[in-house]
């Protein structure tokens, strides 16, 4: 068995894309300031833009790419249960996956934070293994991932 010793340009630039995309959609998502019934998304640059934007082991791996989709669809939803509409990167106009309903909003919100801890519990483990490569095996397996 070949041990591949470099990650292809796709998988990188993927990669590098979900990190700059969390980066953005975290702070946003933290300092979006709380939106009360009646009122848009849209009122507000950066919270419409945190609605807009939408992940070492292959278990941590997975779990990161299961954690940002259904972090993503769970916002989407709550947008929907707000009756917020929403579009992908101001292109395209997203259908509604559900009607306003403020009792159904507020528990998909419990589950949409439990999953952003969760998935920022996750990038921790990650980065984590990370660093133990880099510092105590040294074994070059962060490079691999690295651009060039």
């Amino acid at each position: 068995m070949t041990t591949r010793l470099q990650y292809g340009t796709p998988a990188k630039i993927f990669h590098w894309l979900i990190v700059v995309l969390l980066a953005v959609q975290y702070p946003i998502g933290w300092l979006m300031p709380d939106l009360h019934p009646g009122t848009s998304p849209g009122a507000s640059t950066v919270s419409y833009t945190h609605l807009t934007l939408p992940t070492t082991s292959m278990c941590i791996r997975d779990r990161l790419y299961a954690l940002v989709l259904a972090t993503t669809i769970s916002g989407w939803l709550f947008a929907s249960f707000r009756g917020w509409s929403i579009s992908f990167f101001y292109l395209v106009p997203l259908p509604m996956l559900a009607s306003d309903n403020a009792a159904a909003g507020r528990t998909i919100d419990g589950l949409h934070q439990a999953m952003e801890l969760a998935l920022l519990v996750t990038i921790g483990l990650h980065v984590g293994a990370a660093l133990v490569h880099i510092f105590v095996h040294r074994d070059r397996v962060m490079q691999r991932m690295l651009p060039g």
